[in-house]
């Protein structure tokens, strides 16, 4: 090794264990105790956080992903873009980003119903859905809906008939999944904000299939 910087593998090793000695077990709680310690250090502010946690749980998820389920249902040239080629046809709402650089998007139809998984750890289309749901990343979910996924739906609420295909898309760092739900009867003649108000983000992952007319 000719690099004037070196470094001592024990020493590393004493500073991890440390550091994790004072974290507690509990995700939530790590998070928190990370936060401090960032704040502390005059690394990040507080209000900097709280601006990234309010843009993604409030102004990106998911009312960027509504939006295009909704120009999807108005326009059937966007659609026909949207189906070739999702991570293309997002930059048309200046949407693009890390997490959906190759996106694919899935459409739920009479005899189809699609859901989204990670198994191997939680990727997520997060520019487009917001913060991702504490159940999407559970180890429960990640296994069982691969495994059983007309019974996972059900607990979502979500009961379909035989005559109705499950298709589980299991997403990578590479390649991450939207899923078009069906517009819902009674729409006609409705702007593509008043659709994209009905969009849940439960329904862009598949864990939700029959939108509510409000």
């Amino acid at each position: 090794m000719t690099s004037g910087t070196s470094f001592d593998r024990d020493k590393l090793a004493k500073i991890h264990d440390h550091l994790h000695s004072h974290l507690p077990p509990e995700p939530a709680l790590r998070v928190k105790a990370l936060e401090s310690l960032l704040v502390e250090r005059g690394l990040v502010a507080t209000e900097t956080l709280d601006a990234w946690v309010e843009a993604y749980s409030e102004d990106i998820g998911p009312k960027r992903g509504a939006q295009v389920v909704a120009r999807a249902w108005l326009d059937a040239d966007f659609k026909a873009r949207l189906m070739e080629d999702a991570a293309q046809a997002i930059t048309e709402f200046g949407f693009e980003g890390k997490a959906t650089g190759d996106l694919k998007a899935v459409e739920n139809t009479d005899d189809q119903h699609n859901v989204v998984v990670c198994t191997l750890c939680s990727c997520y289309p997060f520019s487009l859905l917001g913060l991702s749901p504490a159940w999407y990343k559970a180890s429960a979910y990640r296994a069982r809906v691969v495994r059983e996924p007309r019974k996972v739906l059900e607990e979502f609420g979500v009961s379909l008939g035989d005559d109705v295909a499950v298709r589980v898309w299991d997403s990578t760092a590479e390649l991450r999944y939207l899923v078009v739900p069906q517009r819902p009867a009674g729409t006609e003649g409705w702007s593509q904000e008043q659709l994209a108000a009905l969009v849940t983000r439960n329904s862009m992952i598949g864990t939700d299939r029959d939108l509510e007319v409000k």
